[in-house]
C-alpha cells in the first residue's frame, strides 16, 4: 500500500514560482518511478514530468520544459516539482503518481495517485 499527499499549491501571479511536494507513506518509495500530472478545466489529465527510481532518468512535457524541475529525495520519501516562470495556462489541479516500475509518460501506467493540489496563476 502506498499513500501520496500533495502540498504547496496556491494562488500566484504570472512569472512567480511555486514548489510542490508529494509525501509518501506505506512502502519505501525508492523502488518506484514517480510522475506529476495536471488537470485543467475542459482538458484531459496530462503528463507534466516523470523521474526514475534512481533519479537518473527524467522526462518533461514540452509545455513545461525549461521552467519546471522534478526531483526526489528517497531518504525523505518525498518528490518535488519546482515550477518557475509560471503562466496562466499552468492553472490546474496537480497530481502526484507512483508506479512500481520504470518511468512513464502515460497516466494509465501509474498505480497510485494523490488527491491533488490546486495551482492558480493570475495575469
Amino acid at each position: 500500500q502506498v499513500q501520496l499527499v500533495e502540498s504547496g499549491g496556491g494562488l500566484v501571479r504570472a512569472g512567480d514560482s511555486l514548489r510542490l511536494s508529494c509525501a509518501a507513506s506505506g512502502r519505501t518509495l525508492s523502488s518506484y518511478a514517480m510522475g506529476w500530472f495536471r488537470h485543467a478545466p475542459g482538458k484531459e489529465r496530462e503528463f507534466v514530468a516523470s523521474i526514475s527510481w534512481s533519479g537518473g532518468a527524467i522526462s518533461y512535457a514540452d509545455s513545461v520544459k525549461g521552467r519546471f524541475t522534478i526531483s526526489r529525495d528517497n531518504a525523505k520519501n518525498t518528490v518535488y516539482l519546482q515550477m518557475n516562470s509560471l503562466k496562466p495556462e499552468d492553472t490546474a489541479v496537480y497530481y502526484c503518481a507512483a508506479r512500481n516500475g520504470g518511468r512513464s509518460v502515460y497516466k494509465e501506467s501509474y498505480d497510485y495517485w494523490g488527491q491533488g493540489t490546486q495551482v492558480t496563476v493570475s495575469s
